[in-house]
C-alpha cells in the first residue's frame, strides 16, 4: 500500500472514508440538528473513522467538548480544533463516568460487536440527564430478492464475508426497541433505503468498495471476478435498481427528570 503519510491522496481506506462521509453525513447532521444541541454539549464520536462528524461537532460546541474515539485514528483530522480530543481505544473497554456526555453518537459500530446491547446499556449511563444518544447502523435486505441475478449474488458474497468476520446485520433494525430497553425515552428512527441507483454518491461508493474489496471476494470463493464486472457496470442504469441496505438511525434522551438506576 501506498505511504498515507507522503502520499494521502493515494490511501484508499481514505478514498472510501471521504465517499461514506459524503454520503452519510447530511442525514446524520440534520438528526443532531433537531435537537436541542447547546454550544456548551460534551460530546463523544464513536467510531469517528476520519473525524468530519467530529469537527462539526466541535463547530457546533465550541464552549462544549468533543471526543473522538476509534480503534484507529492514523487517518482521523482534527483540523486544529481546540475543542476537539482524540482517543484511541476499543469502546468495548472504554469507560466514562455517568453524566459525562450531553450526546453520544455511534455510527456504524454496533453491528460489529459481539455485545452491542452492552455499549448502549453503557452509552446511556454516560449521559447527562436530559441527554442524547444518536446509533446508527445498516441492515442488509435478503440478497435472494434483489433485483438482478447478478446483484443477488454479489450482494450474497458480500453478505457472507461480513458475517464470517463477525458482522452482524441485524442489530439495526433492532435499534429504536434497544434504546428504549436501556431507560430512552423520546426514541425516534429513520430509515434510508441504500443501494444501487439510490444516489451517485451511494453508487460512488459502492464502486469504491468493490474496487477495494471485490478481489478478496474473488479469491475466496465469494463472487466471481465477472459478476463484479457486470454488477459494477449496472450501478447507473435504472432497470438494475435496488434497495439492498436500510439504513437505520435512531435516537433517543436520558430522562432529565430522575437519574436512571442500573
Amino acid at each position: 500500500m501506498t505511504n498515507r503519510a507522503t502520499h494521502p491522496e493515494q490511501d484508499s481506506g481514505t478514498i472510501i472514508g471521504k465517499l461514506w462521509e459524503r454520503n452519510y453525513d447530511p442525514p446524520t447532521r440534520r438528526i443532531i440538528e433537531n435537537l436541542p444541541i447547546g454550544s456548551d454539549w460534551r460530546c463523544l464520536d464513536v467510531g469517528a473513522g476520519l473525524g468530519s462528524m467530529s469537527r462539526w461537532l466541535a463547530e457546533r460546541t465550541p464552549r462544549g467538548s468533543v471526543l473522538a474515539m476509534d480503534v484507529d485514528t492514523s487517518r482521523l483530522e482534527t483540523s486544529g480544533a481546540s475543542n476537539l480530543t482524540v482517543r484511541e481505544a476499543d469502546i468495548t473497554t472504554a469507560e466514562f463516568a455517568s453524566e459525562s456526555f450531553e450526546l453520544v453518537l455511534i455510527r456504524a459500530v454496533l453491528s460489529e460487536l459481539d455485545d452491542p446491547v452492552d455499549l448502549l446499556t453503557r452509552a446511556a449511563d454516560w449521559l447527562s440527564p436530559g441527554g442524547w444518544l444518536v446509533a446508527e447502523d445498516f441492515y442488509f435486505m435478503p440478497s435472494e430478492d434483489a433485483t438482478t441475478p447478478v446483484g443477488s449474488r454479489v450482494i450474497d458474497g458480500y453478505i457472507k464475508a461480513a458475517m464470517a468476520g463477525g458482522v452482524d446485520w441485524r442489530q439495526a433494525r433492532r435499534l429504536p426497541a434497544t434504546l428504549s430497553r436501556v431507560g430512552l425515552e423520546s426514541v425516534d428512527v429513520t430509515v434510508r433505503p441504500l443501494g444501487p441507483g439510490q444516489g451517485r454518491e451511494e453508487n460512488e461508493l459502492m464502486r469504491a468498495r468493490m474496487e477495494l474489496q471485490g478481489q478478496p471476494l474473488v479469491d475466496n470463493g465469494l463472487v466471481a471476478a465477472e459478476d463484479i464486472e457486470a454488477f459494477l457496470a449496472g450501478l447507473d442504469r435504472p432497470e438494475a435498481r435496488d434497495v439492498t441496505t436500510l439504513q437505520f438511525s435512531a435516537w433517543g434522551q436520558r430522562p432529565a427528570s430522575e437519574r436512571r438506576s442500573r
